[in-house]
Order: C-alpha cells, then sequence, then structure tokens
C-alpha cells in the first residue's frame, strides 16, 4: 500500500492534520538521541486522545507494520528508531496530568506529560516524585518508564520502576490491559505493570500511568569535596557507602568534565581538581546536620583538598546546574558525542573508573567521565567525530573493552539509558542465550506478527 493510501487509512482515526508523511516530517522521526544511523518510517501518527492508540495499533497489527513509540526521542540507546517504512506513534501530544491524589500520594497521567512540569505541578501540593533524568526538562514520563529512567536522586529514592503502581497499555489488537492500582499493595494476577517497565515499547503501548507521590524532605545541605586524585574522589564514594550514609544524591566528575562544564556553566569549579563530588544530604534537619558532618570528615580522611557546603538555595543550584550540564558541555567540545551507561556495583566504582582511563589511553581517545557515582552508574563519554572512520573504529573498540571491563566487575550493561539497538548485541553476554529465548518466545505469544518495535533489546 502507497504511503498516500497509507495516511488516509490513518486518518480516519486521527484526523489527517495529525498524520505527517511529508519527506521532512519523517527525517525529523527517523532518529533519536544515540549516536546511531537513523531510519525513515513511512509514517507518523499522532492521536489526539488515549482512546485513539487503540485502533491506530489495531491497524499496524493487521497491515503487518512495524510501530515505534515516541514521546520526546531523547533515547539514548536508540530505543525510538523506527523500523524502515514503519510507522512512528507520536504521544507526545496526549499530556494531560488526570489527577493528582494528595490523600492517598498517587497520581494519574497521560503518557506525553513531561517529566519536570510533572514534577513542578507535584510540587505545588506539597508532595515530591523524586525521578530526576537529565533530560527531565524534555523527556516524557511514557519514556522514563519504557527507559526505567534514572536520575541524580536515585542514589537514595530509587528509580521510577519504584513509582510505578499501575499502567494501562493497548496490545497488538487494539485492546485495553488494565494492570496495578491506585492502592499501595496489589497482587492481582501477574505483575504485568512490571513487565512493560523497561519495555521499550516492545510489548504493549502505555495509555494511562499511576505514580506514586511521597512527602518531601524537610531539610538538606549541598557540597563539593575536591581531589586532586581521581582515584581518592572514587574511593569517597565507596567509602561514604560502606560507613552506612546514603546521600540524595551522589555524583562524580573528572577533570575532563569539570573543565568542559565551568567553560560552559561559570559556576565556579575547580578546574585544576582531577576529581570533584557532588553532594546532597536531605532528611529530618538533626540527621543532615549529622550526615554532612560525617561526609566531610569522611572525605578528608580520604584525601579530599577541601569540601565547600552551599551556604544558600543559589548556591545550592548552581552546583546543581552545572552538573546537569555536563552532556550538553562535553557535546560542545566534538562534533560527535558518545555516552555510555556502564554501572557497577558501588564498592567497584575505583575499578571501572582506572578501567575507563586505561582504554582512552590504549585508544588514544578523549573521555570525560562523570555520572551517579552513589549508585555505580558511570557515563565515560568518548568525545569523537564519526566521520573519521579510523577514530570511529577506535571508538567501538574502547566500547566493547569498557563493557567488557563492567561486567568483569560484576556490572551491567545499562543502569538507566535502556539497551534499544545500540546494546542488544551485548545482551547474551551479560545474561544467557537461554534468557534470550526465554524472552522472545514471551515475545512472540505476546506480539505474534513482531509489529511492536521490533528489533529493540532481545532482537527478533
Amino acid at each position: 500500500m502507497s504511503n498516500s493510501k497509507l495516511a488516509k487509512e490513518f486518518a480516519a482515526i486521527v484526523g489527517a492534520k495529525n498524520v505527517l508523511h511529508t519527506e521532512s516530517d519523517l527525517h525529523t522521526y527517523s532518529y533519536d538521541s544515540a549516536v546511531l544511523t537513523p531510519s525513515v518510517p513511512a509514517l507518523v501518527v499522532k492521536p489526539c486522545t488515549t482512546e485513539e492508540i487503540g485502533p491506530v495499533t489495531r491497524l499496524c497489527n493487521d497491515l503487518g507494520l512495524p510501530v515505534t513509540v515516541r514521546g520526546a526521542g531523547t533515547n539514548l540507546s536508540g530505543g525510538t528508531i523506527p523500523h524502515p517504512g514503519g510507522v512512528v506513534l507520536l504521544t507526545n501530544g496526549l499530556n494531560k496530568i488526570l489527577e493528582i491524589n494528595e490523600e492517598d500520594l498517587y497520581a494519574v497521567v497521560e503518557p506525553g506529560v513531561v517529566t519536570a512540569q510533572f514534577a513542578n505541578e507535584v510540587a505545588k501540593r506539597n508532595l515530591f516524585y523524586p525521578p530526576d533524568p537529565g533530560s527531565q526538562a524534555v523527556s516524557t514520563l511514557a519514556g522514563n518508564v519504557a527507559e526505567n529512567a534514572g536520575g541524580l536522586r536515585g542514589l537514595k529514592y530509587g528509580v521510577t520502576k519504584d513509582y510505578v503502581m499501575g499502567i494501562d497499555f493497548y496490545d497488538v489488537n487494539g485492546d485495553l490491559i488494565k494492570s496495578g492500582s491506585r492502592t499501595v499493595k496489589c497482587v492481582t494476577g501477574y505483575n504485568l505493570t512490571g513487565l512493560m517497565i523497561a519495555s521499550e515499547g516492545t510489548l504493549g503501548i502505555f495509555s494511562n500511568i499511576i505514580l506514586k507521590l511521597v512527602p518531601p524532605p524537610k531539610a538538606s545541605k549541598a557540597m563539593m569535596a575536591v581531589f586532586d586524585d581521581i582515584d581518592k574522589a572514587s574511593e569517597a564514594v565507596a567509602g561514604i557507602i560502606a560507613s552506612h550514609i546514603v546521600p540524595c544524591t551522589l555524583e562524580l566528575l573528572d577533570n575532563a568534565v569539570i573543565r568542559y562544564v565551568e567553560d560552559y556553566t561559570k559556576a565556579g569549579l575547580p578546574t585544576d581538581a582531577q576529581g570533584i563530588l557532588l553532594i546532597e544530604v536531605d532528611g529530618h534537619p538533626a540527621e543532615v546536620a549529622e550526615d554532612a558532618e560525617k561526609i566531610v570528615k569522611l572525605c578528608k580522611k580520604i584525601g579530599a583538598t577541601y569540601v565547600q557546603a552551599a551556604e544558600t538555595a543559589a548556591e545550592r543550584e548552581s552546583l546543581w546546574t552545572a552538573r546537569r550540564n555536563a552532556l550538553p558541555a562535553l557535546a560542545r567540545a566534538r562534533p560527535t558525542t558518545v555516552l555510555e551507561d556502564a554501572t557497577v556495583p558501588r564498592s567497584q566504582i575505583p575499578a571501572m573508573i582506572r578501567g575507563v582511563n586505561n582504554i582512552a589511553k590504549k585508544h588514544n581517545l578523549s573521555i570525560g567521565t562523570f555520572g551517579h557515582a552513589g549508585d555505580g552508574n558511570l557515563h565515560p563519554t568518548i568525545l569523537c567525530d564519526r566521520r573519521d572512520k579510523k577514530e570511529f573504529a577506535r571508538v567501538e573498540e574502547a566500547i566493547d573493552e569498557i563493557f567488557d571491563v563492567a561486567l568483569s566487575l560484576k556490572g551491567t550493561l545499562s543502569g538507566e539509558h535502556g539497551i534499544g539497538i545500540a546494546k542488544s548485541k551485548w545482551m547474551e553476554k551479560e545474561t544467557s542465550r537461554a534468557t534470550l529465548d526465554y524472552s522472545l518466545n514471551m515475545k512472540k505469544a505476546i506480539d505474534p506478527k513482531g509489529i511492536l518495535n521490533p528489533g529493540k533489546i532481545i532482537g527478533g
């Protein structure tokens, strides 16, 4: 069927203006934030209501058309790169907050609600939604759920999966499936909610999401610990956790990242430091004061040259603005920025950082490392130019070796960016052939024609 005829079929469901098929539109939705080859879809379909998701999905299944769901396209592993000639189902227009329940501490949202906007609306009611991925200013909540996104506060508060109470989603037949509940406890049937989290659009298409809310902390204190040796900084991370202190946030930046961020933000970061830790503790005021004092003493004992506390809200915000600008700052340095997501047990952070630095030297590459060190989630970021084929061949070898190091330290391929198509080739190395076969069999039962985001996570 020609694209024009296909467009008419979908226009009968969502209206002609919500079916995009010009060349420029199709190229706009052919890629995401991963460093991968774009793939042009046949159509982009934008439902106006969640109820339209069902018939759109059913039509795709009837016609055997691959369908890839896309929110804001901030995905970093190729999860929203469409199948060639398939359909992109765009959900960013489904952006209603349907309910914020202040008595029972939950909210119900449509898939296209932007993360930061939702958190701000919740905060107006003196409630707290902790997950805070780096892309929160533009990323959508359904995308966060589909990738199980993390963020700076993941150490203490957990990641997206820890706040999903239920998901209504459409199957390949266009039927609405209900999972989870608004109640704190729910064991009604299989844990379909858990199955859908981190499924990257391969098992169903989200309609409404029920999210848990919590009371906000009563006090907080942010500080910056400065080190003249990156090994000392990484050892301090392990030391803080081993001392049974759980900060709200515990972030690490190496010298390369510090210099790029300072040049970009002018936040006053010490550019001669080999590593800094950005730390925040929160909770009851007395507990905050006690934990902050312990952290200062511990960092100095391990070798911090100094520890600077944020005395005002503006100083605190400056620190976290600098951290959130790590990726944009690095992206300015070279034409191509390859952001990786290797995660290891926290005690292995020193070994992981040494491994990354050795790989950078071996392959003559510029790698800046930052990330959520408190939960072992590091982001080795390779600065390069993809057009330089020899350099990019070294980049690809380095990525292989970075994952080998992470897995050798009992780590994982991805802490929060997902698998998509970027990391699917390494899945068997972390899991097993039987694990992949089990997953493929489940996928085939749920999606016999293989139309739901084919090729992602487990291939097939």
